[in-house]
């Protein structure tokens, strides 16, 4: 239970951290999407600005010089604007300052003469891109030209280079502080309900404690009865009852200490190498009394030689459990085979019977404690805790546990232990 809860607080804070960390990603996207917006609109109006300049040049020379024609051509050459490149076309888009101008420009030119403005992006070959802005206008004199201003988009990329960077240390130290801010609301969040579930097992160990006494003297005393003799009728029935239930209660409370000290780290597991095929043979020997009695075939099937790292007593009580099931659930006249086979995946244990099979719908609860299927319930045996208690001991041993089964064809359940380092040899 310590080591779920460990792995709660881990999956919360990972989902806590991915959310926020979500969250401050689409809010990046969405800043970096509206600042890219807003630095190429000022682009495009700085170049616009670049195009009116030209105009306003243009048009005051023409004023005030005689010549016009070499008027323009010094008022723009004279006409400076930094990281810009500026160029003047007549009304034929024939380039006058400069002389010459790229085809592209150029093009550029004549598709604002057309369309009266040109706003295009540029690919020349030299892996610079560029922003031109063209716009026809007519100056004081009444001439027709076309002001084209150039910039290069590099300048743009370097801003957003800078901008994804400084947003991804940001994003970066925002995570590592969001992970350790999880990290300490998920162990304050969890505190109440470790507090609760501590509280529950050292009630659930109290209570299976307190009642193991008077249980034991209950049933001490009905076979100190029973062995006196006396056949007298009802009393003997009782005493009879009274001795069967009191076993069935220990039992139950002894797996609900077991469960509880599991819970608490506090059960004492020993691990050794040991032999698989050993500790189920014995089980099966054990079992082969219950299983006389319920009239069920008890047999060993394929049985090979497997060393495991274990603690001998819980693994004969994980096979006892699954044994135990298999015997409950067979009817009079069906089998239960149990096979051990060693493989380099690791040592499997299966007990396989031909008893009523699990439905589907029950196979995802089998684990929960105290959860009883209806077959069980039917029977009224056990308290559903079987199971539980096998699946911690296989989760000590580092083992899976699965059933495969389909209603009236019967049930396997099999155990798959890791394989053992080399170099040690069972005990």
């Amino acid at each position: 239970m310590t080591d779920n809860l460990a792995r709660l607080r881990r999956r919360l804070t990972i989902w806590y951290a991915l959310t926020l960390g979500t969250i401050v990603v689409l809010l990046g996207a969405g800043l970096f999407i509206a600042i890219r917006s807003q630095i190429s609109s000022q682009l495009n109006a700085s170049l616009a600005m670049a195009s009116e300049a030209i105009q306003r040049a243009t048009s005051i020379r023409e004023a005030e010089q005689a010549s016009a024609s070499g008027a323009v051509m010094d008022a723009v050459g004279e006409l400076r604007i930094p990281d810009r490149d500026l160029y003047l076309f007549d009304h034929n888009a024939r380039p006058l300052v400069p002389s010459t101008a790229p085809t592209a420009i150029t093009n550029a030119a004549r598709t604002a003469l057309q369309d009266s403005t040109a706003l295009l992006t540029l690919y020349p070959p030299n892996d610079h891109v560029l922003r031109v802005s063209a716009k026809r206008f007519r100056s004081r004199g009444g001439n027709v030209y076309v002001s084209v201003a150039v910039a290069d988009q590099l300048e743009l990329e370097d801003q957003y280079a800078n901008l994804i960077l400084a947003f991804g240390a940001a994003a970066l130290g925002a995570l590592v502080l969001f992970a350790a801010g999880g990290s300490f609301l998920t162990r304050k969040s969890i505190e109440p309900v470790e507090r609760t579930m501590n509280y529950m097992r050292r009630f659930m160990a109290d209570a299976a404690h307190e009642l193991r006494t008077p249980l034991a003297v209950v049933r001490s005393r009905a076979e100190v009865a029973l062995a006196s003799g006396d056949d007298s009728g009802r009393e003997r029935e009782a005493l009879v009852a009274i001795e069967r239930e009191a076993t069935r209660l220990g039992k139950i409370v002894e797996d609900l200490l077991l469960l509880a000290r599991s819970d608490a780290g506090g059960w004492p597991v020993t691990m050794k190498r040991i032999f698989l095929d050993d500790v189920v043979s014995d089980a099966v020997s054990a079992a082969s009394a219950l299983a006389s009695r319920s009239g069920v075939s008890l047999s060993l099937d394929a049985f090979e030689e497997a060393s495991i790292d274990g603690d001998e007593a819980l693994v004969r009580q994980l096979t006892m459990i699954l044994l135990d099931n298999a015997i409950k659930f067979t009817p009079s006249g069906g089998s239960v085979t149990v096979s051990v086979n060693s493989s380099p995946q690791g040592p499997l244990l299966a007990v396989a019977d031909s008893g009523t099979g699990i439905p589907s719908d029950q196979m995802t609860h089998i684990f929960e404690r105290f959860y009883r299927g209806d077959a069980a319930r039917a029977r009224g045996d056990g308290a559903g805790l079987g199971l539980s208690i096998g699946q911690w001991i296989a989760e000590v041993h580092h083992a899976r546990i699965t059933f495969r089964s389909e209603p009236g064809n019967g049930t396997v359940a099999e155990v798959r232990f890791p394989a053992p380092p080399r170099g040690r040899t069972p005990e």
